[in-house]
């Protein structure tokens, strides 16, 4: 699988993450002291106590005030995620990559595939590491497709181990912690949806970022552009509809659907930008296009900011968001008037002109003409046409001025030069066409404009996320098809069958795709007296593995002994009420560091000779991507065979060796 960029690479990206990082923590640690003197607050009863702990709740909940501004910052950075060349173009709002914590599988797994696969858990270190280096990689995607794909390819590989080691019926004892991309606050569970559901949003974000990386003064550029965000809306609707319990804000049904309209309207943005992007011609019909183009965007922004004023998404969302979506939905309404102003004050009838396609497309500009108006009409009326074109441009003046205002209400959008520059040049460009046309009595003779009618003619949509194209392997497939082998079923232990074919005949029938069944067992025949059953799984026939093999290659196999003794085990499938083995799992909610424990009595002997470890969690600030083959020891033995492992003490290799050396992209 593709690695992640490198983590210690100094671009403004991954700075902004490992400064998001950082906040988390101290958002953490904040959370934590208010909830103590929260506590501390309900059970003390003397006064001076009393007026100390409210004294110093008043200090966290202000250092917390602040560390959210301080994560409002970096949500408004817009800037860094940009493309890199020099444009003329508001920025588009990408979303930061939610962060989490170190998750060590190593001990569980292993646990899980002797109780349960009745396997040697060592056998599959190398499928361990590599399922957690993958999620390492994660956390450092690349801003292209190969990103994208390393997070999908991630989320389906856990789709497998939720299905191979996550019964529905009891808890594995791993802690997930991931941190909350608007809020910081940690969100921890032992449920494997929250890391698979974070993984979806990261996997939107990404879209996000990749939609504002591209280039938008090329055709190409907002092609992809369009597509990145509606695939981006299309990926954070398919996390609303399938987790919809998801503990962390950001990743609520209210949140994720104000993000799916945020991402569409920025697409919408894209679709007026390559429209206008090889100029507009002062002509009747593009001018009719452009303003009903500017128009719909100036709508789909002001639906968007009246979604983000809604409780309870106001409360989180960052309020240079909904300012930034109210500035362009007076500044693309501005827009539409403008050019509506343009095309009537500039236009004339000449000879050859198709009145009466002009009169339909004058008409479609608005729900209803003004009073005492008609469109063919005021095509031919010269004043009429000039006044009703002013009526436009005051009002796209009074947009402009809105526009103007808000953004200057929000220091953070104070701060970002490009968007004061275009907001001022547009107000500009109306106000003088205003002053070219301006009359003495105008304010006595202008009427109310009426709004302009918004029209696309490309709609766009959300693209859901298309998971059967990307081709992915099971890291554990070993353990066999997985129609049969999972955690929801159960069987008795490998039973070992020693039998002979008598005279060619092997006394059974084998039927089913793999793993292949016993089947039609002669009860008399040398299987059968050593304890073969029918519907029996045969896995394995003299040490070599059968779980994938068809029906055909196993029975080419068993004759391919002759008379010889032929070994063969079996497994029977057992009962779901079927019980099982008790575990207990010990862990620290919302600590930094997490322990687990998890102890299995294999049987009454060995009851008193129990065996665990605990296993030793990451630093959370942790970033490097080379392999983990850390041997640790699972928690579960397997019965004396008279061998015993060797103590293998194997050294972490330098966390920069194996570091992708191309990290321009992250």
């Amino acid at each position: 699988f593709p690695q992640g960029c490198n983590p210690l690479a100094q671009t403004g990206r991954s700075k902004l993450q490992n400064q998001r990082a950082a906040l988390n923590q101290q958002i953490l640690k904040a959370v934590r002291m208010r909830t103590g003197a929260e506590n501390l607050l309900k059970v003390a009863t003397n006064p001076k106590v009393r007026e100390q702990v409210r004294l110093e709740l008043s200090f966290v909940n202000s250092d917390l005030q602040m560390l959210k501004e301080e994560l409002e910052g970096l949500n408004i950075s817009v800037g860094v995620y940009q493309n890199t060349e020099e444009a003329f173009t508001i920025p588009l709002i990408p979303l930061g990559l939610k962060e989490t914590k170190d998750v060590d599988f190593s001990v569980v797994l292993k646990d899980f595939i002797l109780e349960h696969y009745s396997e040697d858990g060592y056998l599959y270190e190398d499928e361990i590491a590599d399922l957690m280096d993958l999620r390492q990689a994660c956390r450092t995607p690349s801003r292209d497709e190969a990103g994208v794909e390393l997070l999908m390819t991630y989320f389906i590989q856990l789709g497998f181990v939720e299905s191979r080691f996550f019964p529905p019926t009891r808890q594995m004892g791993l802690l997930f912690t991931w941190y909350d991309s608007l809020t910081g606050v940690p969100v921890s569970q032992q449920n494997l949806l929250l890391e698979k559901a974070s993984v979806l949003f990261n996997t939107g974000a990404l879209y996000t970022q990749i939609g504002t990386r591209c280039d938008r003064q090329t055709q190409a550029g907002l092609e992809n552009a369009i597509d990145a965000f509606q695939r981006a809306a299309g990926v954070l609707n398919y996390l609303k509809e399938t987790f919809t319990h998801t503990p962390s804000y950001d990743m609520s049904p209210a949140m994720l659907s104000v993000l799916v309209k945020m991402m569409l309207a920025q697409a919408q943005e894209s679709v007026f930008e390559k429209i206008s992007l090889p100029g507009i011609r002062n002509e009747f019909f593009m001018l009719v296009k452009v303003a009903q183009e500017a128009a719909k965007v100036g709508e789909v922004y002001q639906q968007l900011h009246a979604a983000m004023s809604q409780v309870p998404v106001k409360e989180n969302i960052p309020y240079s968001w909904a300012s930034l979506a109210c500035v362009k939905g007076h500044h693309y309404a501005a827009l539409a008037h403008y050019f509506t102003a343009i095309l009537l004050i500039d236009h004339q009838v000449k000879p050859g002109t198709d009145l009466d396609h002009q009169e339909k497309c004058l008409s479609q500009l608005y729900d209803r003409m003004p009073e005492g108006l008609t469109p063919l009409a005021t095509l031919k009326n010269d004043q009429q046409r000039r006044q009703l074109g002013k009526s436009h441009l005051r009002r796209a003046m009074t947009h402009h001025e809105e526009s103007v205002r808000e953004a200057s209400l929000c220091k953070k959008l104070r701060s970002i030069e490009v968007l004061q520059k275009v907001l001022c040049a547009a107000q500009e460009r109306s106000r003088l066409t205003y002053a070219q046309h301006q009359e003495d009595d105008d304010l006595l003779n202008l009427i109310d404009a009426p709004s302009v009618v918004a029209k696309t003619e490309q709609e766009v949509d959300i693209i859901l996320p298309q998971f059967s194209k990307l081709t992915v392997t099971d890291f554990f497939q070993k353990l066999g098809p997985l129609s049969v082998f999972s955690a929801n079923k159960r069987w008795t232990p490998p039973r070992s069958i020693r039998f002979t074919a008598e005279e060619g005949d092997l006394g059974f029938t084998l039927r089913g795709n793999a793993p292949v069944q016993v089947h039609f067992l002669d009860p008399y025949c040398s299987a059968s007296v050593a304890g073969a059953r029918e519907g029996d799984y045969i896995v394995s026939i003299q040490l070599v593995d059968c779980k994938w093999l068809t029906v055909s290659e196993v029975m080419k196999l068993l004759k391919s002994f002759g008379e010889d003794e032929i070994e063969m085990k079996v497994v029977s499938l057992l009962d779901s009420t079927s019980s099982v083995h008790n575990k207990s799992a010990t862990y620290s909610v919302g600590m930094q560091k997490t322990y687990s424990m998890i102890c299995l009595a294999i049987d009454d002997d060995d009851k008193t000779d129990k065996t665990k470890k605990i296993s030793k969690k990451l630093s959370f600030l942790s970033w490097g991507t080379n392999k983990n083959r850390q041997k640790s020891a699972s928690t579960l033995c397997l019965p004396s065979v008279g061998v015993a492992r060797p103590q293998v003490k194997k050294k972490l290799p330098s966390p920069f060796s194996l570091l992708n050396s191309d990290s321009s992209l992250y």
